[in-house]
């Protein structure tokens, strides 16, 4: 199956931690869309612009028809427990964390705070509720140590972080194992973990992002600085590795113990670019010229060699990459030149969501 199944997802409750980031406000959008209801666990936007404002985001969330607010830390074990018990959700996506290298550097309190003590207290809380079905983490592909290896790392290959944020996501892998094992296996409650490549998509206004930092020097006229212009990485549409996530749970419903595990959600081999291919690529689908500094950031180190296999992805659950890296950066650029031309930023979401899933429809639902 390469889409999800409408069915299957039609009234489920959804807990979405992270809902309020770019790859978060996607999810929200496309689970609602398929007639989830779907309940959000997040921190307010760091960002302004940020797509969970642009798409109005809140209004499609079920947050407000409970005693809970907008906002929902997941270090506050407490209020995620209250969560649980009020909202009792079928699925639980794990997104939340402190995703950047650098902001790990600065930050590797914070850093491993959320990301691996703010995964031990959501799956507390999914222990203790009686509702759960299935839960995928969110990790990345940074969670293997990384050895600049030119062949493509696979789920059984051994973790490791060289940076704090790397370091912290390989912890919530380990975290996570644990409690499949010592807890959710006991329960019959599926928990697996995903790790994707590095997603671009339209929405994405962080910092210290390759695309959102181009976007920001085309209209602010200043030269883009690429930190390591040759490292190369996974680059792939944020509906990528969605469309892995949604297509996890509903293998891990059908049986928990086959699909409970890790799994890679990355491009073919042959689209992975470096940073300076992909700068120049963004540069030709937005026609302008694009002033590059290339200086080498000796202060925040980062892998310059990275690539996944996502055979077990492939063969396992039915899943793989649509769009090639090139037809990602087309539809990435086409989302910001429409919002720079006055559309509607939730309307170009929402064809770009059909126009993958389903082919191009003219209806409000996904059916």
């Amino acid at each position: 199956m390469n889409r999800p199944n409408v069915d299957f997802w039609s009234s489920k409750k959804v807990l979405l931690t992270g809902h309020t980031g770019f790859k978060g406000s996607w999810f929200v959008k496309i689970l609602h869309g398929l007639g989830c209801e779907v309940l959000g666990c997040g921190l307010a936007p760091e960002t302004s612009p940020s797509l969970y404002q642009q798409i109005k985001t809140f209004a499609l969330l079920e947050n407000q028809k409970y005693p809970l607010p907008e906002f929902i830390d997941v270090n506050n074990a407490d209020l995620l427990r209250e969560v649980f018990e009020l909202f009792k959700p079928d699925i639980v996506f794990h997104l939340a964390a402190q995703p950047l290298v650098i902001e790990g550097y600065k930050n590797p309190v914070g850093t491993f705070q959320t990301n691996v003590m703010g995964t031990v207290n959501l799956l507390n809380a999914a222990q203790a509720s009686q509702s759960v079905d299935a839960i995928v983490v969110i990790t990345t592909d940074k969670v293997y140590n990384n050895v600049e290896q030119i062949w493509p790392y696979r789920e059984n290959d051994k973790l490791g972080g060289k940076d704090p944020y790397s370091a912290s996501k390989a912890c919530t892998e380990i975290v996570a194992a644990a409690y499949r094992d010592s807890f959710f296996r006991k329960r019959n409650i599926g928990l697996a973990t995903a790790r994707a490549g590095n997603v671009i998509g339209g929405g994405d206004w962080s910092s210290n992002r390759l695309i959102p930092d181009i976007i920001r020097a085309v209209l602010s006229g200043e030269p883009i600085s690429l930190r390591y212009p040759h490292a190369t990485r996974p680059w792939q549409h944020v509906l990528e590795p969605l469309w892995g996530y949604l297509r996890l749970a509903e293998c891990m419903h059908q049986n928990k113990f086959e699909y409970a595990h890790a799994y890679n959600f990355g491009p073919e081999m042959n689209d992975n670019l470096s940073v300076i291919e992909v700068t120049k690529l963004v540069a030709s689908k937005l026609m302008t010229d694009i002033s590059i500094i290339t200086e080498i950031d000796t202060e925040f180190s980062e892998s310059q060699l990275l690539n996944l296999d996502s055979t077990k992805s492939k063969h396992h659950l039915g899943w793989y990459p649509k769009m090639s890296a090139t037809d990602a950066i087309a539809l990435t650029c086409d989302w910001y030149q429409k919002v720079y031309a006055g559309e509607d930023p939730a309307e170009i979401l929402e064809e770009q969501v059909k126009q993958y899933f389903f082919g191009k429809v003219k209806d409000n639902e996904y059916a």
